[in-house]
């Protein structure tokens, strides 16, 4: 349930932060310091050109980090408006893009991560209150691929360098160091690797609701779901949240709101999906309806 989840967030059983790539990931709190030092350099790097558009200097980050570590003293949790708040008492950038390019600094040097949500908004906290026993834990690039394989395979290399941010040299060479633990399948002349003990997945009649930015489309670019004909998404229109697959095919849109105890939800279809079709989704909307705690309300139109 996602009360459930999100408790466990509250709690700080996992969090949130800028780990893989410049945009949030959640990560297991036990797991967090050794996966950042694999992957935040690279992400700094990746950062540099708005650093440098937004006149975020290494002294400046380095002040805005210990400004935040500061504020943050004591288990105390902050929004990103607040942090942005005091920066500006200290004369620090503190809006928009410079804002968010400072916090995700503290972020990536290991100092700040998620604190538990207040109301709708996120706050942070430092890692070291947060999270004290997760310097304990140990790993290096090869045992992020192992993970990465384990929990996407089969996957290629270049998807593993996609996810991580990592290099395909760095990806190549954690490759090699794990391939003894993984099993491999070769693919219109692409290596494939995957856990072995990977339970066989059987296809089934299902209708997938996925969200606007799925792991499955962000990280496996090879995968092309076509559009059906019909479909109802207009071009340089984004409305919805996301797509509805079945039959491997992009058969339509859907998008959610909550409004008191019920959760709305507008499913947009290509105009051949049978009625039976709309069977699957609707089972697909009414267990996503639980999961949230909210009472369904669903309109398909196709």
């Amino acid at each position: 349930m996602a009360a459930d989840v999100q408790a466990e967030f509250d709690g700080g059983a996992f969090l949130r932060t800028h780990i893989l790539r410049p945009t949030w990931h959640f990560v297991a709190a036990q797991d967090i310091r050794w996966i950042l030092e694999v992957t935040a350099p690279r992400v700094q790097r990746l950062n540099q050109t708005i650093y440098r558009r937004e006149g975020l200097d290494q002294s400046t980050l380095d002040r805005g980090v210990v400004l935040i570590s500061q504020e943050l003293q004591g288990g105390r949790y902050r929004t990103r408006a607040e942090l942005g708040e005091a920066l500006a008492d200290a004369h620090l950038p503190s809006t928009r893009l410079a804002l968010a390019y400072i916090v995700m600094n503290a972020e990536l040097v290991g100092v700040i991560c998620s604190g538990p949500t207040r109301g709708a908004q996120q706050t942070y906290a430092l890692l070291d209150e947060r999270s004290p026993g997760s310097a304990a834990k140990t790993g290096d690039v090869s045992e992020l691929a192992r993970r990465f394989f384990v929990g996407h395979g089969p996957a290629s290399v270049q998807d593993l360098a996609r996810w991580s941010s990592l290099t395909i040299g760095q990806c190549r060479e954690a490759v090699a160091a794990v391939k003894d633990e993984l099993d491999c399948a070769t693919v219109e002349g692409v290596e494939l690797w995957f856990d072995p003990e990977a339970p066989t997945a059987k296809p089934f009649p299902v209708a997938l609701l996925m969200p606007l930015y799925d792991e499955i489309t962000l990280s496996y670019p090879v995968i092309n779901f076509p559009q059906a004909d019909g479909h109802p998404h207009q071009t340089g229109e984004d409305l919805f949240i996301g797509c509805v697959i079945m039959a491997e095919t992009n058969v339509g849109l859907w998008r959610r709101s909550f409004k008191g105890a019920k959760m709305i939800m507008e499913v947009a279809l290509a105009p051949w999906v049978t009625a039976r079709s709309e069977s699957l989704i609707e089972a697909a909307a009414a267990d996503l309806a639980t999961f949230v705690g909210k009472e369904l309300e669903l309109t398909i139109t196709g």
